[in-house]
């Protein structure tokens, strides 16, 4: 589905990717982790265009990104940065409705189907009761929320998700988990929690110094060894008796 083919990516002097190659199969929970400073986020924003490579190339379904039109592309990837945007004096329904705009010819106005979307989207989102309630007027984790439900808006083939967790009490965090898990899409998902990523991802990307470092399921790669050599700790690793996933404990 994506694919990226030796891409290299520096800003002044310092190279921050280094030649960089991984396919992305369709309907993956694909976990990106790696230490800050790894080139996770980086990577990401190749992904969905923010940044353009250096070197090497970049194909969804085999076209290279930059031949995708910008309503194309949206209708084939959708978004959650890190970063809030900066539109204060919208309320949170007129956000969530601007991940409809690609599917919208040049001044057609909402319809019935896109509030239905839109109302579905801030019922996942769980951001229903902030819908009349402007962005500048939210929480951290509240703008994160709505950011998302603007992205499930979008109805996109792929989901991108660059630290989705932050901001987050534990409640949301695991709400937002789930409600992604359950998404017949591809995510792609940086990650900092390295147990919500052996939870829920289906594979990992393990970035290091700008390289990937190991790919694989979270059993593969979640390794005693990895820890000490990619994230410096000691760490002691079990079976969650519930969910039968990998548990990480780390010490000094």
């Amino acid at each position: 589905m994506i694919r990226l083919h030796d891409i290299s990516f520096s800003m002044g002097s310092t190279t921050i990717l280094h030649d960089i190659s991984l396919t992305i199969a369709p309907g993956k929970f694909i976990g990106v982790v790696g230490p800050n400073g790894s080139g996770k986020s980086t990577m990401l924003k190749i992904l969905y265009r923010y940044l353009i490579q250096q070197t090497g190339r970049v194909t969804l379904y085999d076209k290279e990104l930059q031949h995708y039109t910008a309503k194309q592309f949206a209708k084939q990837m959708a978004v959650v940065s890190q970063e809030s945007p900066t539109v204060f004096d919208f309320t949170v329904q007129d956000l969530v409705l601007m991940g409809r705009m690609p599917y919208k010819r040049l001044l057609s106005t909402d319809n019935n189907e896109d509030f239905r979307i839109v109302a579905r989207s801030m019922a996942q989102a769980n951001v229903t009761h902030l819908a009349k309630r402007t962005l500048s007027e939210l929480s951290g984790g509240e703008k994160k929320r709505v950011m998302l439900a603007r992205a499930l808006a979008q109805e996109a083939e792929i989901l991108v998700l660059d630290e989705p967790t932050n901001h987050l009490d534990i409640q949301h965090q695991l709400q937002l988990m789930d409600l992604v898990k359950g998404l017949p899409i591809t995510i792609i998902a940086a990650l900092h929690d390295l147990n919500l990523a052996a939870a829920y991802c289906d594979e990992l990307f393990v970035m290091n110094e700008g390289h990937l470092h190991a790919f694989g399921t979270p059993e593969e790669v979640l390794t005693e060894q990895m820890l000490a050599d990619v994230f410096g700790v000691q760490a002691h690793i079990t079976q969650n008796p519930l969910t039968k996933k990998r548990h990480l404990f780390f010490y000094t």
